[in-house]
């Protein structure tokens, strides 16, 4: 009789280890849990026509107030995280990121690199991106920091381009100029 009350006792040792163990602190660390009691998890928010996108960045963000100084760090991220799919200028695997300051609001910016996986399954904008580029964006786990030092990166080319542009259609206007100049027009 000895031997069945030891395997029950041990069997019933097992389930006490095993509940115990799933709701210990070792358990919620190595799935990334905290110690929190879980909240139910509210849906995602449906995809709107905002041109906020999907995901964290749900309040406006004022791109002109971005700290410049950032620059070089979110050009060091761009290069180590996004150059593998991403050139500035010219499109790769994923499109060229010229102009995205003008294209598209810095909050979709923002929720596109930390929320990309549910911005190509909701977002309109971000679902024609993958209908033409046909590879999804990959999510680099970048702080919400990081993310606004890409955009600092992004927001500081595109003005320089812009003023590359005006003096090249400054540059371009006088050379017509004088084009017109010499043929006598």
């Amino acid at each position: 009789m000895r031997p069945n009350w030891l395997i029950a006792v041990a069997i019933v040792s097992c389930m006490a280890c095993n509940t115990n163990k799933n709701n210990s602190a070792w358990s919620e660390k190595a799935s990334g849990a905290s110690n929190v009691a879980a909240a139910p998890s509210a849906p995602a928010p449906a995809a709107t026509s905002s041109g906020m996108g999907i995901g964290p960045v749900v309040a406006p963000v004022d791109l002109a107030s971005l700290d410049e100084s950032k620059e070089d760090q979110g050009a060091k991220l761009f290069q180590e995280k996004c150059t593998a799919c991403h050139k500035l200028d010219e499109k790769y695997i994923g499109p060229a990121l010229v102009g995205v300051t003008e294209r598209r609001q810095p909050e979709w910016i923002l929720n596109m690199i930390l929320n990309p996986e549910v911005m190509v399954q909701q977002d309109p904008t971000a679902k024609a991106l993958l209908a033409q580029f046909i590879a999804p964006m990959a999510n680099q786990h970048l702080t919400r920091e990081e993310a606004e030092c890409v955009l600092v990166y992004f927001r500081e080319h595109d003005e320089e381009r812009g003023e590359d542009d005006d003096d090249f259609e400054e540059a371009d206007d006088h050379e017509s100029s004088a084009v017109e100049t010499a043929n006598g027009h």
